[in-house]
């Protein structure tokens, strides 16, 4: 089994890049968050300081570090760069490029939830160092990580990455690169279909996820899934997978709606749910 490197970069300190820190902080890492400006690096601190804070109350105390910069050079001695900006390839890849020049030595995890791998690693010098993983909302308590193999990814490093996620404590799953992988496809699909049968009226928000939840055993029902992901991020997911696969995916009018009001769940305290 590979041990976790003792440093590891998180490129994006959003809800997931912020979630993904504290995961590996947990396992005994230093974790450097890097964000894009002093406004973006406050946030992240932010986060972090209120998730330790969660973690300790609840007993379960963080032994690594975690701190917050706006430089990427701070990348340097890092083992495991995970990038974790928004789903977008142009962004995506922009980060994975500066990533691939100063951190030089190290692999490279992104944790995209849909884009392909393999037009991620096109703009890199060695494509072998890229790997998907992709972590799951809440990071620190999820128990899934998804590793996503690309055509030139180093079989070396699928090996190492499947050793780093059980040393978070998590089960890895191992899927080719493909639109949406496995979770999401069929995450979104299900979620998709929900959202069509609250539109037709078959019945409320909150039937349709006890539906699940009591006669499937889903612990969350997918419109509230939906609104702890963020429905623009579904939104973007499911018009990705729309491009690749074709028109069962394609997003509801109610989605759009909600997208285009600002009502993109949890974090707006708003979504299929007020929250």
């Amino acid at each position: 089994m590979t041990a976790l490197p003792h440093q590891i970069g998180v490129y994006g300190g959003g809800r997931m890049g912020a979630g993904i820190a504290h995961a590996f902080a947990a396992a005994g890492s230093h974790v450097t968050i890097v964000e894009s400006d002093d406004r973006g690096a406050d946030a992240a601190r932010e986060r972090i300081r209120t998730s330790l804070a969660k973690a300790a109350e609840k007993g379960a105390p963080v032994s690594g570090q975690v701190v917050v910069v706006t430089d990427p050079a701070a990348l340097a001695a890092c083992g495991l760069v995970v990038e974790a900006v928004p789903e977008l390839l142009e962004v995506k890849t922009a980060v994975l490029t500066t990533v691939a020049t100063v951190a030089p030595h190290a692999a490279i995890g992104t944790n995209t939830s849909s884009l392909s791998i393999d037009a991620l690693a096109k703009g890199l010098s060695d494509p072998s160092r890229l790997i998907g993983l992709h972590f799951f909302n809440p990071v620190p308590v999820s128990d899934l990580a998804e590793i996503v193999v690309g055509a030139r990814t180093d079989p070396a490093l699928v090996g190492d990455a499947t050793s780093w996620v059980q040393a978070l404590g998590k089960t890895a799953i191992t899927v080719s690169d493909s639109p949406g992988f496995a979770s999401s496809r069929l995450g979104v699909a299900i979620a998709l279909e929900a959202m069509r049968m609250l539109e037709e009226g078959v019945a409320s928000a909150h039937d349709i996820d006890t539906a699940m939840t009591l006669g499937y055993r889903h612990p969350v029902g997918p419109l509230k899934t939906t609104d702890i992901v963020g429905l623009d991020v579904r939104l973007a997911i499911a018009e990705h997978l729309e491009r690749e696969l074709g028109p069962r995916f394609s997003p509801p009018k109610v989605l759009r709606n909600k997208v285009a009001a600002g009502e993109l769940g949890r974090k707006t305290g708003q979504g299929f749910y007020p929250w």
